[in-house]
């Protein structure tokens, strides 16, 4: 199974936010886990899925069961 990877610009487009927001939630420990190798920041599609999912809401204040 091929592993896919975000950077942090195809991350920012997917969820439409800027970089810097992205910068921000990781120094506030918000968000999906990444990767830093070679100083270049990415995101594994599975842990970006497992995150979104981990947001996924029924109605405003109850998280859904995963």
């Amino acid at each position: 199974m091929e592993i896919i990877h975000f950077n942090q610009r195809n991350l920012a487009k997917r969820w439409d936010v800027s970089e810097a927001t992205l910068e921000r939630w990781r120094t506030e420990g918000i968000g999906p886990k990444y990767l830093k190798l070679c100083g270049r920041v990415l995101y594994r599609l599975v842990d970006i899925e497992e995150y979104e999912s981990a947001c996924l809401m029924s109605s405003t204040g109850k998280a859904v069961a995963v």
